[in-house]
């Protein structure tokens, strides 16, 4: 029942090339820096990398992307990544893009279980129709394009049919949890971490503060420790160590 494990680069030994990730964070709010820089550090290729965005040039999942680590990318959003749009417009990063809702409810679907739902959300667009660019050819066409998807009424209203996701390995982020896995979510870092946790088969998470089984209040608990296989234990300096994409302060 004890899930610490003694070093980032031991929880991530095993990540594999073309092995697919499920990445908690939003921005650089609530991102597994830490785990991310271990894989960096590991050598795995060909990434395939389920996110809500891709952090920036030089930090989060950016770090990978400028090292050619990431083939796939499904997330919501892409700005503030010069690099990210440089490799999807050359042809050498595919992207699907997807509704930040529809993208929340396909973790949480493939965490509960349910291989695929109804949304009204990108009904009318290209999210239903197909037909969105998911890889550029070299000379600027479309290489790979998005697949039609069903559309089915309910209450008189058209809604498209999207699948749940799941992912070989899930890295989060979380401010307290004990030795058995239970975690707690801080503030904005409450964000996709949880729903990244449950969508990966094995979730590694880096803590900020641990504590020992039955410290933690069960009502409070966000994400029950059957969901995660291996914890890390992060260093004051590690857990103190937050970043934004822009500072913006009044005079």
């Amino acid at each position: 029942m004890d899930k610490v494990i003694g070093s980032p680069h031991d929880a991530v030994a095993d990540i594999a090339d073309g092995a697919s990730l499920a990445v908690g964070g939003f921005g650089l709010s609530g991102i597994p820096e830490v785990l991310i820089d271990a894989l960096h550090a590991q050598g795995a290729r060909r990434l395939k990398v389920v996110s809500n965005n891709c952090g920036i040039d030089d930090r989060g999942l950016g770090v990978l992307l400028s090292s050619g680590r990431i083939a796939r990318v499904t997330g919501s959003y892409v700005g503030e990544n010069k690099e990210f749009a440089r490799q999807y417009l050359a042809g050498e990063l595919e992207v699907e893009l997807t509704p930040q809702g529809t993208l929340a409810e396909r973790l949480r679907a493939g965490g509960a279980g349910i291989p695929a739902f109804y949304t009204p959300a990108g009904v009318g667009t290209q999210v239903a129709g197909g037909g969105l660019p998911w890889r550029y050819a070299p000379d600027g066409s479309i290489a790979v394009a998005s697949p039609p998807k069903e559309l089915r009424e309910f209450a008189g209203q058209p809604h498209v049919l999207e699948e749940a996701i799941t992912t070989d390995f899930a890295l989060v982020r979380a401010w307290r949890g004990d030795r058995h896995g239970n975690l707690l979510f801080r503030r904005t870092a409450a964000n996709f971490n949880p729903l990244a946790a449950t969508a990966g088969r094995i979730t590694i998470a880096e803590i900020e503060e641990l504590v020992e089984p039955g410290e933690l209040d069960p009502d409070t608990i966000h994400l029950p420790g059957i969901f995660v296989q291996r914890i890390i234990r992060l260093t004051p300096e590690q857990a103190a160590a937050k970043h934004i994409e822009k500072r913006t302060v009044q005079p």
